[in-house]
């Protein structure tokens, strides 16, 4: 756990610590017990490379990444701990190989948990290994052994995809979970958008749920346990996004994503770039893209989730168009269809900003 945030002009034994793994990642030349202009560019490169938030300071969130990052698959034995989980870069690693010979050790998060586990000891079974669902020397040989000669193609999103058609595309039986930030000085305008859009979706027949009330805020780990207590089947949090310069402007997409580990939500994608699509096809918002991103809300929730930053509250025009009420209700409105196209079968789906939502009532997708 670390203490305090780290940045420069910093010096000590931890900021040695975290120059020593930065060395070991390749990004920085030499072990240091001063935090300079080098190890800031380290840490920042870290931070871009992790998908978390650039500012070359070490907070607890890079700093637990910094932690993950320094195991190697083979380092040390793992294995699934109840009240103490192991993190690591080994353990997305064993999770994308067992992944990829066709062994379900759910999302590729780094977190060794029941599923990681399973997966671990349906291996061994199959390859002769003690089952004991403990990843050490016999089972990461029998894994490099294996993984040159087996791949398993793309197993994780068949799943998805299976998991949808077997749902359906009725909003009637779907559960969504709404997430509205309520930790800048508009969070009165995204709570709003929130309650607006449960209602509509309320209407369609969806089950919805709020992290929290407009007058509370649950802490961040609170807010992925309502979550996962759900069953839910898609994660929505909304932001307001601020920057130095008032220039910065739009809307923004993010889904949870690794490149480092060559893994992404699917669903989370599609539904981040349908979201953006249908409010800059319906709104004069400027369409900042979608991005994968590590963040603990994308990466630790069992449904799909994406968070979407409404605008930036530094900026005079993005909050001028959100205080409108007329505006806000066109964005629930292109998060309704959002949501319903992402449920819908590529034959039967739409061209963006071409649905209402009184198309989908009409076309009996409410039951």
């Amino acid at each position: 756990m670390l203490a305090a945030d780290l940045s420069r002009g910093d010096h000590g034994d931890v900021v040695a610590s975290v120059t020593s793994t930065l060395v070991r990642l390749g990004l920085l030349k030499n072990i240091s017990t001063s935090f300079n202009e080098d190890v800031e560019m380290a840490v920042k490169a870290f931070q871009q490379g992790r998908g978390l938030v650039i500012t070359g300071i070490v907070n607890q969130v890079t700093f637990r990444a910094l932690e993950e990052a320094k195991w190697k698959l083979g380092d040390r034995v793992l294995g699934f701990e109840p009240g103490s989980l192991m993190r690591g870069d080994d353990v997305a690693v064993l999770q994308s190989r067992l992944i990829e010979m066709g062994f379900n050790s759910g999302r590729v998060d780094g977190i060794f948990g029941i599923l990681t586990e399973s997966a671990v000891k349906e291996f061994q079974k199959s390859v002769g290994v003690k089952s004991d669902g403990k990843c050490g020397p016999a089972t990461v040989i029998a894994l490099m052994r294996l993984i040159k000669t087996v791949t398993g193609g793309t197993p994780t999103e068949l799943r998805d995809a299976a998991h949808r058609a077997v749902r359906g595309p009725a909003l009637a039986n779907k559960i969504i979970v709404l997430d509205p930030g309520s930790d800048t000085f508009y969070s009165d305008l995204v709570f709003d958008v929130a309650k607006r859009l449960e209602g509509r979706l309320i209407a369609l027949g969806v089950t919805v749920f709020l992290t929290h009330g407009i007058d509370s805020m649950p802490t961040e780990q609170e807010r992925i346990s309502l979550a996962n207590s759900t069953g839910a089947d898609l994660v929505l949090s909304l932001r307001l996004d601020r920057y130095p310069n008032e220039k910065a402007h739009g809307v923004t997409g993010y889904y949870y994503g690794s490149d480092l580990h060559g893994v992404h939500s699917v669903v989370g994608e599609r539904f981040a770039t349908l979201a953006q699509r249908e409010i800059c096809s319906r709104t004069d918002l400027l369409n900042c893209r979608t991005h994968a991103k590590t963040w603990d809300l994308l990466r630790l929730t069992k449904a799909p989730a994406v968070r979407i930053d409404l605008g930036y509250i530094s900026n005079p025009g993005d909050m001028k168009r959100l205080a409108d009420p007329n505006f806000r209700e066109t964005v629930v409105e292109s998060l309704v269809v959002a949501i319903q196209r992402l449920y819908l079968s590529a034959e039967n789906d739409a061209k963006t900003g071409t649905l209402k939502l009184s198309d989908l009532r009409e076309a009996g997708l409410r039951r």
